[in-house]
């Protein structure tokens, strides 16, 4: 994910709801890749280098997701409960 947010330069909302599809074509990674901004809604183009796409084959080989699924589905929910939750200042 990392290597991805690097080449991209994606808000991370925008990284979170990257789908499978969005950076591959059948069973490659793509050399470059579009998605719509979610803030802008405008096209933006970015290149994967060869180490993000070696980064993106493992994981994809790895957790077995469909060209349909999210790229990151545990992040694709939003943050966690515990993270989300109000910062407490008054803990004894």
């Amino acid at each position: 994910m990392f290597n991805l947010a690097i080449d991209s330069k994606l808000r991370g909302c925008d990284l979170v709801n990257l789908r499978v599809r969005d950076v591959t074509h059948g069973n490659q990674i793509l050399p470059r890749a579009i998605v719509i901004q979610r803030k802008t809604q405008r096209p933006v183009q970015f290149e994967l280098t060869e180490p993000t796409r070696l980064a993106v084959s493992a994981w994809l080989e790895k957790a077995h997701l469909r060209s349909d699924q999210y790229l990151f589905p545990s992040l694709a929910g939003g943050l966690s409960t515990p993270i989300n939750s109000p910062i407490r200042t008054d803990c004894a």
